[in-house]
């Protein structure tokens, strides 16, 4: 089948990497109000296309809306918000609706029933919102930076049972999400995430070669590298350059094991991705950075070895969860606000000093005795920083919560003092090496786009090969 207008075959990489790259500039994210407004206007505009219906309540009330695109024989799930401090999924969603309803050609070449949800933790999306108007700025962005504790994740808030693990503490907006992955059996399920810093990179549930080339190619087309360097967990099966496997928590909980490490301090659950096997389903992710930085997809070997590397790291990380750990035990006994910050906070600064010690135990390993490559020293490093800057900010706001309420005692007013001069220390340094360039945010939509259309045509069956 041929485009409606001249051009290329629907579903050919061409086409595809086209309707890519004509996602409109975008100034800033959606407020969670601008976003359930946005999408009653789309199901208004097109009421012979569009439903809607409740499937979650938020923990602070709000309801959970899932649209439903089309009528083809396929389901696919795409669910926005699924970690509150990655907006660009909403957008991607927004593109994803709009051009499905305006686009007749596209809705019968995919043959599919889309539902989207166009944010599955509103209420801690509401918690970013401070940085939303100016997220090119990563001081502005950290300061006013929240990430909920992982057993808070919508994400990482699914049962699981291995070994001596055992979670069931499900979340609401969890629940809904499951009993909608238990409706609807997907064909494909996307959920919307994004990084940081850095390149562009993948996940999928499955070995898919057909895809690779698409998957690399979309980037590519944009602008934007790859991140062929350091993954976010050693366990993680690379099936190509910057795409991996979802991976289980069975696989990271016996990691853990082989390094003499205690790996019931995963903290959370698992994953939508891996609760979403059981139904044969194609999950994909496509992890996108707000910065871009050249590094990232540098495959030049260093002097350094990687364990070098990973052990200078570590030596980092640990010292900087040593150093908020600190302050947040000081502070305790004075707190007395249960804020979203502090319980955050009480979670991932003790996970720093952690962190730091799998590295130490990881940088002996033999496989560890290599060169590094630059794109391996940039994600080591950048994720120091971006660890610093993430849970230094949210710790500050924890602390500070307490200031502004008028329940703070002058101890909570000296210890928010202290950790404003250190992580005030910590901008400027990150400042300084800073070298990377902000994405244009429909160049992100775009590749989140690209990769929801190639793996629906994929599964068409009409897909190009890699």
């Amino acid at each position: 089948m041929t485009s409606s207008t001249t051009g290329p075959t629907f579903g050919s990489t061409e086409d595809i990497l086209r309707r890519a790259g004509l996602v409109p500039a975008i100034e800033s994210f959606p407020l969670v109000d601008d976003l359930w407004a946005r999408f009653a206007l789309i199901a208004e505009q097109h009421p012979d296309l569009v439903s809607s219906r409740r499937v979650a309540t938020s923990r602070r009330g709000e309801p959970i809306l899932a649209y439903t695109v089309g009528s083809g024989r396929k389901n696919h799930l795409i669910v926005a918000g699924v970690h509150p401090n990655e907006p660009i999924g909403s957008w991607s969603a927004i593109h994803l609706a709009e051009t499905l309803c305006a686009d007749a050609e596209l809705r019968e070449s995919l043959d599919a029933t889309w539902t989207i949800v166009p944010s599955i933790d509103p209420d801690g999306a509401r918690l970013n919102e401070g940085w939303f108007e100016n997220s090119g700025d990563r001081n502005f962005y950290a300061r006013r930076f929240y990430r909920p504790a992982p057993e808070h994740q919508i994400e990482w808030s699914f049962p699981v049972s291995y070994k001596n693990l055992y979670f069931d503490e499900v979340l609401p907006e969890t629940l809904g999400l499951m009993r909608l992955i238990d409706e609807l059996k997907p064909d494909l399920y996307v959920s919307l995430h994004n990084g940081e810093m850095g390149g562009v990179y993948y996940y999928l549930s499955r070995p898919e070669p057909a895809l690779y080339g698409i998957l690399h190619a979309i980037p590519e087309s944009l602008g934007l590298p790859l991140n062929t360097g350091e993954p976010e967990s050693p366990v993680l099966e690379e099936y190509a350059p910057a795409i991996f496997g979802t991976g289980t928590m069975a696989e990271a909980y016996d990691y853990l094991e082989s390094l003499g490490l205690d790996p019931t301090e995963i903290g959370g659950g698992s994953s939508s991705s891996e609760y979403i096997l059981k139904y044969g389903t194609l999950a994909v992710v496509a992890e996108l950075p707000y910065w871009s930085h050249v590094d990232a997809d540098d495959q030049t070997e260093l002097a350094e070895s990687y364990g070098e590397l990973v052990g200078r790291t570590g030596n980092d990380m640990r010292a900087t969860g040593l150093a908020l750990v600190d302050i947040l035990e000081r502070a305790n006994p004075h707190l007395t606000l249960d804020t979203p910050y502090l319980y955050a906070s009480r979670a991932f600064v003790p996970m720093l000093v952690g962190m730091g010690e799998r590295d130490e135990v990881r940088s002996k390993l033999p496989e560890a005795q290599r060169p590094a490559t630059v794109a391996e020293r940039f994600g080591c490093e950048d994720v120091v920083t971006m660890f610093k800057l993430r849970y230094g900010g949210m710790l500050l706001r924890a602390l500070q919560a307490e200031i502004v309420a008028g329940v703070a005692p002058v101890a909570v007013h000296r210890l928010a003092a202290e950790l404003d001069t250190l992580y005030t220390r910590w901008q400027t340094d990150a400042a300084a090496a800073d070298t990377a360039d902000v994405i244009p945010i429909n160049k992100l939509v775009g590749v989140q786009y690209g990769a929801i259309l190639a793996a629906a045509v994929h599964l068409t069956g009409s897909g190009e090969q890699a």
